[in-house]
């Protein structure tokens, strides 16, 4: 199959060319929605339907023998999604030709807004209003800008997560707990009430690799301990020292503009705003709009989704990265161990999700303010093209494509990501954060990309140490024209550009090429306890890669660091560095980005 490339989309005849080209184009048949329309209207220009739901079932019982392209014209305006709008394999395009949503007035200008306004907003003291809510939600919005939860220490600023307190080893014996939080006395407020409280923790000690958001089950103050819910991923001290961490949720930690505090108990939430009270949106869904195939063989393709503005989803009440141990997923695997790498259940879900997928473009999407990440590619999707996209302040990665098990089947790769601008990544799952990444796949493109303001990785590639060559898929990668900067903002043992586990076993062939890559200043917050901070890291085998013509700034460790495994031409960590050989010009997104690029 072919993938239909972004210059495809001729935007001046609203025509999109058929992914097939077998067949001469032919003029597309097209619908119209607006936030004015009524789904009893006709669906033309005059009599618009009121909804891409509608749309959709109208779509699907017009779409037999489909002759040429179909095209929803979404007409200006906003469109508040409560219910998470779906495709199955039912709103695929047939006979070679595409179904196309697209943003009838230019990129950005139809938006779905995942969330809905919050009213009955009464003073409860001083600045903080007081109203009564309907529903649960983990994150909170003011006029376009995302709320924190109010938290103990205070954040320094909107733009960083630290400072933090650091647990500590109350007893020898203690050192490998994973749900008991100990501080030194003093450091904790009796009086607080922890109810609703969580901790934001980088477990591990001084390893400074994930974040877990836990809700507190009881503290215990003559102990200075807190009971955690949860375990969390790793241990909370290990032998180097303790954890950086943060307490929120606490109507005793709301004590400044743009902190809110949600009682979930009674359904009471508590905002100080920054400006005006009547701005404030809190989520209604996780997911904004699911492609999903009801199994691989059973797949959504040769669906188009053009310029269309997503903004606002939700989190989870409580996150960790992976399972703890192997085999903790309780379905037997070849490599159980790849348990710990990927998400659990709960937990795998975007503002754009694609699952059992094939051919699907999403091209000119701006996508802002999610709860987690924002376009998510669970398991079986291939020749997926992600181009063109603002994507900036997600709550976890901007796009992540999450193969499958490792042996059983190579089922995702074959994708583009291409001219897109992805920044604030992570600013509620710090840890693991990244611009792209990429797990267990192979066969992709990542290409004039920008990824700015990371607390962890930029891009990474990952699959597990224990795998052996042939069980993993994450071959055939291309990596070109990247500007990464700011990453390694929180986090240490990192590098901007990151593989894990990836090749691991001799001769290790050069099937990953990265080139044309400048990487700004990688430098952590001083807090941050773990090892340095690396411009190119590849860890746990990292292998079988070719570097041609990488710069990257300052760090805090070394600017590459991998084993005598890849092959490196023209990289600033090494003698003969020849600027001259850089195409700084082409580096990042090209002048088709449709979107003001963020200063």
């Amino acid at each position: 199959m072919k993938v239909v490339s972004a210059a495809v989309v001729v935007l001046a005849a609203l025509v999109v060319a058929p992914a097939a080209s077998a067949q001469a184009p032919c003029k597309p048949v097209e619908f119209y929605v607006a936030p004015d329309g009524a789904d009893r209207g006709a669906g033309n220009a005059q009599r618009p339907w009121k909804t891409i739901e509608h749309a959709r079932d109208q779509v699907r019982a017009k779409k037999k023998h489909q002759k040429c392209d179909i095209v929803v014209n979404v007409k200006a305006g906003d469109y508040v999604v409560d219910k998470t709008i779906e495709f199955t394999e039912a709103d695929s395009g047939e006979n070679g030709h595409r179904i196309i949503y697209r943003s009838a007035d230019g990129p950005g200008k139809a938006r779905l807004l995942g969330a809905e306004p919050l009213t009955g907003w009464q003073k409860y003291k001083g600045d903080i209003y007081k109203t009564k809510v309907d529903r649960t939600f983990y994150t909170l919005f003011e006029d376009g800008r995302r709320a924190t939860t109010a938290r103990f220490p205070n954040r320094r600023s909107d733009d960083v997560w630290a400072p933090y307190l650091t647990s500590v080893l109350k007893e020898p014996e203690k050192e490998a707990v994973h749900q008991w939080l100990y501080s030194n006395p003093g450091e904790w407020d009796k009086s607080w009430n922890l109810d609703n409280a969580q901790v934001t923790v980088w477990s591990g000690g001084s390893w400074s690799w994930f974040t877990d958001t836990v809700p507190i089950q009881n503290p215990s103050w003559d102990d200075n301990q807190i009971t955690l819910e949860h375990w969390t991923r790793y241990a909370l001290v290990n032998s180097r020292g303790g954890s950086r961490y943060f307490l929120q949720n606490s109507l005793d930690f709301l004590d400044q503009p743009g902190e809110y505090f949600f009682d979930f108990g009674k359904g009471e939430v508590y905002y100080w705003p920054r400006g005006s009270i009547d701005k404030v949106m809190a989520p209604t869904v996780q997911t904004i709009v699911s492609l999903a195939g009801s199994t691989p063989d059973k797949r959504v393709q040769n669906l188009t989704l053009d310029g269309l503005a997503l903004q606002y989803s939700d989190f989870v009440g409580w996150y960790r990265n992976g399972w703890i141990s192997a085999g903790d997923a309780g379905v037997p695997h070849k490599y159980p161990e790849y348990d710990r790498q990927i998400e659990m259940p709960r937990n795998r879900f975007g503002a754009v999700t694609l699952t059992n997928t094939r051919g699907v473009d999403l091209t000119r999407l701006h996508i802002a303010d999610t709860g987690f990440t924002a376009v998510y590619l669970l398991f079986a999707n291939d020749h997926i093209r992600i181009s063109d996209s603002l994507l900036e302040n997600i709550g976890a990665d901007g796009i992540k494509v999450e193969g499958g098990y490792p042996g059983e089947g190579d089922v995702a790769g074959h994708n583009v990501f291409t001219n897109n601008y992805i920044h604030h990544v992570g600013e509620l799952v710090p840890g693991d954060a990244a611009g792209v990444e990429l797990m267990n796949t192979g066969n992709n493109e990542v290409s004039h990309t920008v990824v700015r303001h990371s607390a962890r990785y930029g891009v990474s590639l990952e699959v597990r140490p224990e795998v052996k060559d042939g069980d993993g898929y994450a071959h055939g990668n291309m990596f070109k024209y990247l500007r990464i900067e700011e990453a390694g903002l929180d986090s240490g043992d990192m590098g901007a550009f990151y593989t894990y586990g990836v090749s691991n076993a001799d001769p290790h062939p050069i099937t990953n090429h990265v080139s044309q890559v400048v990487i700004g200043d990688v430098i952590p917050d001083a807090s941050m306890p773990d090892s340095g901070t690396r411009g190119v890291h590849m860890d746990a085998g990292g292998c079988g890669f070719s570097f041609a013509d990488i710069e990257v700034g300052k760090v805090t460790d070394d600017k590459y660091q991998s084993y005598q495994c890849n092959e490196v031409t023209n990289a600033n960590w090494a003698d003969g560095f020849d600027a001259s050989k850089m195409e700084y010009d082409k580096i990042g997104v090209t002048s088709a980005f449709p979107y003001p690029v963020p200063s």
